[in-house]
């Protein structure tokens, strides 16, 4: 016996509204009796973190009695998808299980990889569990009846928190305390309490649609900073001292005045040797508004000068350095733990760009040449950011440049290369003082940068979802009737003293109940109940949370596109997992 799971073309890796085609490969060397053959689509974010020393704060149920040293996990079913690829589902009922000859067997399955996780839908969650019929054959056909599919019991997910969001990337990268893995298992159950059901699962790359991008304008997010050198310290003119020095051995030595030369002693008696004025400038960052990268491609930066002090003095960039710095979020329970990532995309030293000429006029800005930075994508190991229930990752850029007040001189540049980028360098030494270029260093920092996948929704899906925004929804609507744009500015109530102060909205509640109803009533009022009674909420919450609820309008509009929405030759690289099949880090705990 053996088990495979071909997948017909498959991408490197899979996204939203992506159509996954396979067959189900199983070779008997045996007739065998086989109930049913379920495919499964799994989607897990999984964490794991110790409980720290001093748990008092970390408000774990106190029923729990977790001690210091001990795990605790956190396992959200973000995607849950199950087809039956035999007996087929539009079969007619078979009275019992079916006997396969021995030899190859091919069974279909599609899948439609969705928008959001199906974690955050309480509703779906709490209808999942326990045993359901199986299509080929009644429920309780089997042995002591167990005959039908056992699929995850959804009413674990709702113990934790949720969010409804776009699905997350395949993420590993921290062994043992967070991953989100996406699979596709199959199940092969033989109706016997004494013959196990033969499984086999397949992993794979995931990797989401960004969201719409904000139409092109000429707004700009920048980090600027004004530095000014320091002034130098002009040569010394005046003679030299004639008190008498001791050596080292007690004699005394009286210096000789230096032999007149006929010129002037003082360079500055005429006025005109003044010393010079060191520049002020302020360098600036600029990206695009808002500040979004995207992966695989390089940094849209633009980097100005700008001179704000009138000086004679030429300052040169020697030293550039483009960082991105990833922060993952891993909570589990209340436990929260932030992880740092650094990614170094650009680092450049020994460099000689103008920046700033003598004849420059005071507040002349000199956009610097993107020629560094211009042509380097971000690696493949950089996801997009995403929010989910236990994870998220957000991105910070941090730009760091090197400036000289004076030409650099290159040879010695080149002979100290292997020094760090702030550290020093012994490259000055032994040269005077008065000629060495005085160097600053600057860091420019953009606190929160938003990485896309690259993946452009399609222009329906788009347009579905401005359309979606502006109908009103069930969750929406209150019991008034009244559209939700009448209801965001309610209207103001008026105090015995005369001053208005407005009040937000009640939430929803359920209509009264009639002491008697007939058949008919009862069942109108259950619908009316249904479509009014909120959902399940969190403590401490009144009313439902409007943002976290699933776009209906946009997931049905999704659901009508066919055919491959983005071709395998147009998808970058992804590196997020390194072996999608790989054991998973943690172990199998809820």
């Amino acid at each position: 016996m053996s088990i495979r799971i071909a997948l017909e073309n498959p991408p490197e890796f899979y996204t939203n509204l992506d159509i996954m085609k396979g067959h189900v490969v199983l070779t008997l060397s045996r007739p065998e009796t086989v109930g049913a053959i379920i495919v499964k689509l799994e989607g897990e974010s999984r964490t794991a973190l110790g409980i720290p020393n001093d748990n008092s704060s970390t408000g774990v149920p106190h029923r729990e009695m977790p001690s210091a040293g001990d795990i605790i996990y956190e396992n959200h079913k973000i995607l849950y998808k199950v087809a039956q690829a035999f007996p087929h589902e539009n079969s007619p009922p078979q009275a019992g299980p079916i006997i396969l000859n021995s030899g190859q067997h091919h069974f279909p399955f599609q899948f439609k990889f969705p928008f959001n996780n199906s974690c955050g839908n309480t509703e779906a969650m709490a209808k999942i569990g326990g045993v359901v019929n199986a299509g080929g054959f009644a429920p309780g056909s089997g042995l002591f009846g167990l005959g039908g599919i056992r699929v995850m019991d959804g009413t674990k997910q709702l113990m934790y928190s949720h969010v409804t969001k776009t699905l997350p990337p395949s993420f590993t990268g921290f062994p043992g305390e967070a991953e989100i893995r996406y699979y596709v298992k199959v199940t092969i159950q033989r109706p016997s309490l004494f013959k196990e059901n033969w499984r086999y699962q397949i992993g794979l790359k995931f990797l989401p649609i960004e969201p719409p991008r904000p139409p092109k304008n000429n707004q700009e997010a920048y980090a600027r900073r004004p530095f000014a050198f320091q002034p130098r310290t002009p040569p010394s003119t005046a003679p030299p001292s004639t008190k008498k020095r001791t050596s080292f051995f007690g004699r005394s030595t009286t210096p000789q005045p230096p032999t007149p030369s006929g010129g002037p002693s003082n360079p500055t008696a005429d006025g005109q040797a003044n010393p010079a004025t060191p520049p002020s400038i302020e360098m600036s960052a600029r990206l695009p508004h808002p500040a979004i990268l995207t992966c695989n491609k390089p940094i849209p930066l633009r980097l100005l000068a700008k001179k704000l002090a009138p000086s004679n003095g030429e300052v040169y960039l020697i030293a550039m350095q483009i960082d991105l710095i990833g922060k993952t979020i891993v909570r589990c329970q209340d436990l929260i733990n932030t992880e740092i990532n650094r990614w170094v995309i650009v680092s450049r030293q020994g460099l000689s760009i103008p920046v700033s000429k003598p004849d420059d006029a005071v507040g002349t800005e000199v956009i610097l040449p993107d020629a560094i930075w211009s042509n380097v994508p971000l690696p493949n190991t950089v996801m997009p950011s995403f929010l989910t229930c236990n994870l998220s990752r957000e991105y910070q850029l941090e730009v760091k440049i090197g400036l000289a007040w004076g030409k650099p001189d290159h040879a010695s540049n080149n002979a100290s290369s292997s020094s760090s980028f702030f550290g020093g360098s012994n490259r000055n030494k032994g040269k005077n003082l008065a000629n060495i270029p005085q160097e600053i260093h600057l860091p420019l920092n953009f606190s929160n940068v938003q990485v896309f996948s690259g993946l452009t929704p399609p222009a329906a899906l788009v347009e579905a979802m401005r359309q979606g925004r502006t109908r009103p929804t069930r969750k929406q609507t209150n019991p008034n009737g009244r559209p939700p744009q009448q209801q965001q500015q309610p209207q103001p109530n008026i105090s015995p003293q005369g001053v208005a102060s407005s009040s937000r909205p009640p939430p929803p509640v359920l209509p009264p109940r009639p002491a008697v109803a007939t058949p008919q009533q009862q069942q109108q009022n259950d619908s009316s109940e249904a479509a009014l009674y909120p959902p399940q909420l969190r403590p401490g919450q009144d009313a439902p949370p409007y943002d976290d609820a699933p776009p209906t309008y946009e997931e049905a509009m999704a659901e009508e596109m066919t055919g491959p929405v983005f071709p395998s030759t147009a998808r970058p690289a992804y590196s997020g997992v390194t072996d999608e099949n790989a054991a998973s880090s943690l172990p199998e705990k809820n």
